[in-house]
């Protein structure tokens, strides 16, 4: 692998060596760090045996993007069960929730072939019909036109390639603010980014579809040949198809366009549906053993689905890799943990935290069920170390976490911040009155490069960094399944 340059990176020695040597040595009153000798046991068994690195490559070189209900998301979720058999966990199983059509992309082309021939670079949405064949023709450009001069041309629009934008000149430069820096961060988006066009797209979409246009394209917000990619689980099989493309070819062509000079394209776009309607959470334990809390669970989580464009390895394959390592060390270690330690991978966590969703209406729906889970951690936005948690303003079990990262001061773990965090996989659990908290990573390079984008794969982590997000996981999982009391819940929660 190649390391990605980052100021704050160890190197696995230098954490080895500091790490096995380091001994907790701040335990305010009320927030003890209990068993201090098995959080120095989950560091040397997740340095000096780590699977993180393989793990995190099958994850992601083998089983590649995952888009929910995709037959990529299964195999990897089965993949990941099977795994946590294998080591010893509990009842470890995919639980089914009803998710829709799943979808996949078969063959992609896109090629300029006037006034000169040049590949180009772009993905589809996800769930885009197929072009019928392959498709070449002239460009019709709808960026520089107002909502009449399209209706006035809507005899050239059946079975063209439409560009129903103007050039972009609005991109995503800059990451989100870094926690913990100054700037609060109120949500688990960076802003948004608009696009250039004179008819907007709610005007003339419905032309395109009742005209019969070939296919429609548009720029992406993203520069340097990175191309951001989502899409509609809704999509009709009837909508016209849709692609993205780069934003500095798509700038060109409409440059030509807007000259006069005509650009013609050849696409082959050929997609497929999943007949499969239902998508899997996975689910494994290591069950508790002190007959007056086994019943409680900590849950430890992180969202196995991903967008199509690349393997989705920082959105969020390096937060489910921390799960599956998590799990791993523990069952190594043959813990015996007081409260049930849980772990979850969840689908369709992009299509609106659906797997969470489903998880709580199965299994936590009555004041009694709600009151038996101790906490959720949750691993999602960012990439590189884990640094600690969002505390979603809950300041009594901020002091409990407080305490907890000291032991991993050796290993760049540096604060817990009371802001929340929102649209990741903690948030129904937090509305529904129940702690939970998601981890803070660095942004670095992550809203501005990777997040949803076709620039997503594992060249981006570090061994280091997969090794010390995995090690927090399982010592605060550890801590919480172990503490006496419970993690205060939010006030007014």
């Amino acid at each position: 692998m190649t390391p990605r340059t980052r100021a704050s990176a160890l190197s696995l020695s230098t954490l080895l060596a500091v790490a096995l040597l380091a001994l907790p040595a701040f335990e305010p009153l009320g927030a003890q760090v209990p068993d201090p000798a098995m959080t120095e046991r989950i560091k040397e068994e997740g340095m000096q045996r780590s699977q993180a690195l393989d793990l995190f490559h099958t994850l992601t070189d083998v089983y590649g993007s995952r888009l929910t209900g995709s037959s990529e998301h299964t195999a990897a979720a089965e993949w990941v069960r099977d795994r946590f058999a294998a080591w010893g966990l509990a009842d470890s199983r995919l639980e089914p929730f009803e998710f829709g059509r799943g979808w996949s992309l078969e063959k992609l082309s896109i090629e300029m072939t006037s006034p000169r021939y040049m590949p180009l670079i772009g993905y589809p949405d996800a769930w885009s019909p197929s072009v019928d064949g392959v498709l070449e023709g002239r460009v019709v450009y709808l960026g520089d036109k107002t909502l009449e001069q399209v209706q006035a041309i809507t005899g050239d629009l059946a079975g063209a390639i439409v560009f129903t934008h103007g050039q972009q000149t609005e991109f995503r430069d800059f990451d989100r603010p870094q926690p913990g820096l100054g700037e609060m961060v109120r949500t688990g988006n960076p802003p948004g980014i608009g696009s250039n066009a004179t008819a907007s797209m709610r005007d003339i979409g419905p032309i395109l579809e009742s005209e019969g246009a070939g296919i429609r394209i548009r720029p992406t917000i993203y520069r340097d040949g990175t191309v951001g990619g989502t899409g509609n689980r809704n999509t009709s099989e009837d909508d016209v198809p849709s692609l993205t493309l780069s934003a500095e070819q798509y700038n060109m062509i409409a440059r030509l366009s807007e000259r006069g000079v005509p650009v013609d394209l050849r696409i082959e776009l050929r997609t497929a549906y999943d007949t499969e309607t239902e998508t899997y959470n996975v689910l494994a334990d290591i069950p508790g053993t002190d007959p007056a809390v086994a019943d409680e669970v900590v849950l430890v989580g992180a969202h196995l689905d991903s967008w199509h464009t690349a393997v989705g390895a920082t959105d969020n394959g390096d937060g489910a890799l921390a799960v599956v390592e998590a799990a791993r060390i523990l069952a190594a270690l043959d813990a015996q943990p007081r409260r049930t330690i849980r772990f979850a991978l969840w689908s369709g966590e992009e299509q609106g935290l659906l797997g969470a969703r489903a998880y709580i209406e199965e299994h936590l729906q009555t004041d009694e069920e709600k009151s038996k889970l101790q906490v959720y951690l949750n691993d999602d936005p960012g990439s590189g170390r884990s640094l600690g948690f969002y505390m979603e303003s809950n300041a009594a079990a901020k002091e409990i976490f407080d305490a907890w990262l000291e032991p991993l001061s050796d290993l760049g773990v540096t604060m817990n911040v009371i802001m929340p965090i929102g649209s990741t996989d903690h948030v129904p659990f937090d509305r529904e009155g129940m702690p939970a908290f998601n981890v803070i990573k660095d942004f670095d390079s992550y809203d501005e490069r990777t997040r949803h984008t076709n620039a997503d794969y594992p060249d981006r982590m570090t061994e280091e960094e997969l090794i010390q997000q995995s090690i927090f996981l399982a010592h605060f999982a550890w801590q919480a399944a172990q503490m006496d009391g419970r993690i205060p819940t939010a006030p007014g929660a």
